[in-house]
């Protein structure tokens, strides 16, 4: 069991994982193992790249998580972003990395939320 304070994982929650190739983002739904949702854990990353049957994906250091009614919606790991060097080393991808936090904080705090951006 890992208490986060804002959301407890437990044995037997379940972890649906969306990825895409074009998108800076991974999303992982969250629900019980008896099926009630949780809500969401948004992983900043660069595009998804499938080589070999396999998913890669590079975390950006910034998730966003969402209740399941979204009454939360909290930003997260911000100073690990900024610790990790990234506007540095690449602005470029810091840059698309804070679009797409924003993008998905913006999406979770419409009536759809993130429901429709997984449809």
């Amino acid at each position: 069991m890992r208490d986060f304070g804002f959301v407890r994982f437990e044995p037997g929650d379940v972890f649906t994982e969306h990825y895409w190739r074009s998108r800076w983002y991974a999303v992982k739904e969250v629900r019980t193992g008896g099926g009630v949702l949780k809500g969401w854990y948004c992983d900043i990353t660069r595009p998804a790249a499938v080589a070999g049957g396999e998913i890669r994906v590079e975390d950006l250091d910034l998730d966003l998580w969402v209740s399941a009614d979204a009454s939360a919606v909290l930003r997260l790991d911000e100073d690990e972003f900024a610790a990790s060097g990234l506007a540095a080393r690449d602005p470029g991808a810091a840059a698309e990395a804070v679009r797409a936090l924003d993008a998905l904080d913006r999406q979770a705090r419409t009536a759809e939320g993130l429901r429709a951006l997984l449809a």
